[in-house]
This record gives structure tokens, C-alpha cells and sequence, in this order.
């Protein structure tokens, strides 16, 4: 394994919201002592329709996208912005760590890793990817729990199940697209440690 992980320059991590991407990410690239980038931080998108400690109140475009677009065109749009948007910057950092052996090693994870976008970057040698699902009770739980789905009113309340709709969509066609691609796949919820998955996770990918 110690071989492998040495010939290994990234690893790509993607999942839908809430799967837990960012902790297992950031577990991996402590354990490998490797640099850690979410593809959030690439481009912006309308985020989560809910209030947080950062975000005291919800953008009317947030509120917009969530009240007019189906569930089908919100996970379409985000898509789209993937692609457009994000892909090509996550090409070039994978590209630049990949070749350029001066660069540390990195743990990029995302949603907009999707895997049909960045099949041509993962190779058996340099780039390994994983993706990471769970059951549809798991992410209603988290996303119900961190958006105060119980104590918010009626119409905020309809965000937030459009929001979690799209999640469910999401992880659905991931799961299918992981599949055909005959990419690792991993539910998390096997394995709620997060040093517990971090460990099959590298035992998924450099066994």
C-alpha cells in the first residue's frame, strides 16, 4: 500500500451535500500529511436556503432559485455549474499536482466532482477518487437538524425540502453514474467513525 500511496498525487473525493466529504477529506490529508482544497471555495452558486452563524438571512436569489426551479432543474443548474464553472479549474489543480512533482500532494473534495466530468483525470497510478454515499434517512436527518427544519416557518420550510430533494436526487444518479463508470463507492454510514472510514477509504483505494 505504501508503494501506491507514493505514486499517488491526488485524490479526489465527491458525494452529495451533507455525505460528509469536508471531515473525511480533511481526515485523509492529515493522515497523509497532504494539502486539502473543497471545490467550494472554486465559484459560487446559491447556497443552502437556510440561516447559519455566518449567514443571518437568505439571499432573496437563493430564495428565488429554491421557490421557482423543480426539483429535476435545481439538480440540472447545479450540474451545469459544475461543469462550466468549476470543472475547469479542478483540470488544471489536478493537471498541476499531477505533473509537477515540486507541488505537495493533494485531497481535493467536492459535489462538483461529479463522475462522468472527471473520468479522464483519475488514473490508476496518480489520481484515485472515491465517492461517498448514505440512506435517504441519513441525509434528511443532517439536513433537517443543521437547517432548524422544525422551528423555521412554512414557506422556509419548502426550501429546505427542495434542497433536500435535490440532495436525494443527486446521490440517486451519482450512485448510478458511479456504477457504470465502475468507480469505488462508499457508504459512510458502514462506518460512522470518521478515523474508521478514513482507514477503508485508503484501504479502498490502494488495495
Amino acid at each position: 500500500m505504501t508503494k501506491l500511496i507514493n505514486q499517488t498525487r491526488v485524490i479526489l473525493i465527491s458525494g452529495s451535500s451533507h455525505v460528509g466529504k469536508s471531515t473525511l477529506g480533511r481526515s485523509l490529508a492529515a493522515k497523509l500529511s497532504w494539502n486539502y482544497l473543497s471545490t467550494d471555495t472554486l465559484a459560487r452558486h446559491p447556497g443552502r436556503p437556510w440561516v447559519t452563524t455566518k449567514v443571518k438571512t437568505i439571499p432573496e436569489h437563493v430564495v428565488q432559485h429554491y421557490q421557482t426551479l423543480s426539483v429535476e432543474a435545481l439538480f440540472l443548474d447545479v450540474l451545469d455549474h459544475y461543469q462550466n464553472n468549476v470543472l475547469p479549474q479542478v483540470e488544471a489543480i489536478v493537471h498541476a499536482h499531477s505533473f509537477d512533482l515540486s507541488r505537495e500532494c493533494l485531497v481535493l473534495e467536492g459535489s462538483a466532482l461529479w463522475p462522468k466530468f472527471v473520468a479522464n483525470l483519475v488514473d490508476k497510478n496518480t489520481v484515485k477518487a472515491i465517492w461517498l454515499t448514505a440512506s435517504e434517512e441519513f441525509f434528511r436527518s443532517r439536513i433537517l437538524a443543521e437547517s432548524n427544519f422544525d422551528n423555521v416557518n412554512q414557506d422556509r420550510q419548502y426550501l429546505i425540502q427542495k434542497f433536500l430533494a435535490r440532495t436525494l436526487l443527486y446521490d440517486q444518479c451519482m450512485r448510478d453514474e458511479v456504477e457504470r463508470l465502475g468507480f469505488i463507492c462508499v457508504d459512510v454510514e458502514s462506518l460512522l467513525m470518521t478515523d474508521d472510514l478514513a482507514n477503508s477509504v485508503l484501504k479502498d483505494l490502494f488495495s
